[in-house]
């Protein structure tokens, strides 16, 4: 009796994979990757739930929890109304305010996640991603920041941006010469 059991995990399949059999997918793009990411980790935030959530029972409220757990990850500093810095852009010295996701993230987190939903099978009609409560929370965000100037934490600037910059600018003296 012979084993379906590959030999080496590696191989995956119990198939052969001779000749033109053998193909990789193409990598996914940066954005497909973020998408699926954020497609998962909004499931696993789904089946954490007490009781868990399906997704046929997902709706705007759950989108929003979601969307108000991830500010405990953020790294934008909001300041709130009674704090001195508030309204300043550059405060001069640190204080207690929250971190937050800045609004720009969340937004663009809501337009991937919608974007799977309907990927994986839901209708565009019942998407708790574009409902209207959703935008209007994404808008109260973008106004509170505003208002309150969050700071995000500088980026530093990548090495590969540099590079590229340097290299373009040894072009174009060489064709000014």
């Amino acid at each position: 009796m012979s084993s379906n059991i590959p030999k080496d995990p590696s191989e995956g399949s119990s198939r052969s994979t001779t000749g033109d059999q053998s193909h990789h997918p193409a990598p996914l793009s940066r954005y497909e990757s973020q998408k699926r990411r954020d497609w998962n980790t909004f499931g696993q935030y789904l089946k954490n739930q007490r009781p868990p959530v399906s997704l046929s029972q997902c709706n705007f409220s759950h989108v929003l929890e979601f969307l108000r757990y991830l500010d405990q990850f953020g790294k934008t500093k909001v300041h709130l109304h009674g704090c001195v810095f508030f309204g300043q852009p550059d405060p001069p010295a640190p204080c207690t305010c929250p971190l937050r996701q800045a609004w720009g993230s969340l937004d663009a987190l809501i337009g991937r996640l919608r974007a799977a939903y309907e990927e994986n099978g839901g209708s565009p009609e019942k998407n708790p991603f574009g409902n209207g409560a959703i935008r209007v929370y994404l808008r109260e965000v973008k106004e509170c920041q505003a208002k309150a100037r969050g700071i995000p934490y500088k980026k530093k600037k990548k090495r590969k941006n540099q590079i590229k910059a340097n290299e373009e600018v040894k072009a174009s003296k060489l064709q000014a010469t």
